[in-house]
């Protein structure tokens, strides 16, 4: 079955997308007609209803995922001569905050799920190391118990980047709700479950880092009397305790980002649901697919839907093959080390063996609330196609 609305050639499928509603675009329309467009009165209400999502008792709204995870490597005090371990499965912004606070990323293996492999992370631990930075890839949460046990022993931070996790659940428990991690970040990029264009967030349960992180946010400079090291008293007067940066997220943004969060139970039950008919797909095509499930203790947010195929020689055939036929798949990652910046810095192929036999195979198949049900049997259409050809 060809559908029709296929039949023009401009027709194309992206592996994410953006969601706006009409109710999106008044809410953006108020700030715009508002007093204030930078960081106001809609960033602190972002922030309280997404702390009270998660359950944090606090939420820091920044311009981006990657400002999220720089200034959470900056608040616990990640320095020269810190290392951190991390996941090589995953967007260079993680590991890439830890240099920018001039640590050093140290890459522990993955499982076959894609998530890193919690047994090895202890063997892996120095007098250098000062924590952990586990990656909730595709939405799927890590196994957060082991890590928060392995980190209390060592007196070490855990940082969770859960940027593909909104809505995800570990133990019953939402991701972010500071359980089993010091601080835990968020992207709102146009791909992500909700989205402020650009923009991220960081929870916490612990008031020194949330204190931490407002003023780091705004160039180090603190307004708080309470907080001023001078006395002063002077209603104008501010001190800069760090060097910070402007990390903002303006109230444009915050109101998107409210509008977006008012339905974020809608968003994940939606993507849950294509990701049930893929899988039911994956289920008749065994010999060719590997699929990768939750488990009983966790729900996973899809922010990706990642296909293993066995036989790695036939993906970029594949990915070629889907492309033609206008579906935009991707490839979610290729191991960090891999780049040649970090080839530079020392890191060899070699390191991490099972996340690079995982790159390999991977292929990441569209997935986001607008995708329609006649898309969605055209993707499973082509891929069986490719199958018998």
């Amino acid at each position: 079955m060809i559908y029709k609305f296929w039949k023009s050639e401009k027709m194309k499928i992206p592996y994410g997308k953006q969601w706006i509603t009409e109710k999106d675009i008044e809410r953006v329309t108020e700030v715009l007609q508002s007093d204030f467009l930078t960081t106001g009165p809609y960033v602190k209400e972002f922030e309280e209803q997404f702390a009270n999502y998660v359950g944090a008792k606090y939420a820091v709204a920044v311009a981006n995922g990657t400002a999220a995870l720089h200034l959470s490597t900056q608040a616990v005090g990640v320095e020269k001569g810190s290392e951190v371990i991390t996941s090589p499965m995953t967007f260079a912004a993680t590991s890439n905050s830890v240099l920018y606070s001039s640590g050093k990323p140290i890459f522990v293996d993955i499982n076959n799920r894609g998530l890193i492999d919690e047994s090895k992370i202890r063997k892996t631990i120095t007098d250098k190391t000062v924590g952990i930075m586990p990656v909730d890839y595709m939405g799927l949460p890590c196994d957060y118990k082991p890590i928060k046990d392995t980190a209390d022993d060592n007196e070490l931070f855990v940082i969770e980047d859960g940027c593909h996790a909104l809505g995800a659940e570990y133990n019953k428990e939402k991701i972010g709700n500071g359980k089993y991690t010091d601080l835990t970040v968020f992207s709102f990029h146009p791909v992500k479950h909700i989205t402020t264009g650009e923009g991220g967030m960081i929870t916490t349960n612990n008031e020194e880092l949330y204190e931490k992180l407002l003023i780091l946010r705004t160039h180090g400079i603190t307004k708080t009397q309470a907080n001023f090291k001078t006395g002063r008293t002077e209603p104008w007067y501010q001190e800069m305790h760090y060097l910070g940066y402007n990390y903002r997220l303006t109230d444009i943004q915050a109101a998107l980002g409210i509008s977006q969060l008012e339905r974020i139970d809608k968003i994940v039950s939606i993507r849950r649901k294509i990701a049930e008919k893929y899988n039911n797909f994956f289920s008749d095509l065994e010999d060719h697919f590997e699929i990768i499930r939750e488990r009983e203790n966790e729900l996973n947010s899809y922010h990706l839907f990642v296909v293993k195929l066995k036989d790695a020689s036939k993906r970029l055939e594949l990915f070629n093959y889907l492309k033609e036929k206008g579906i935009y798949c991707q490839i979610h990652y290729i191991p960090v080390y891999w780049h040649p910046y970090y080839k530079e810095l020392g890191y060899e192929k070699g390191l991490c063996s099972n996340a690079e036999d995982f790159y390999e195979r991977i292929i990441s198949l569209p997935i986001f609330p607008t995708l329609q049900d006649e898309e969605l049997d055209y993707i499973e259409e082509q891929i069986t196609e490719f199958i018998r050809n």
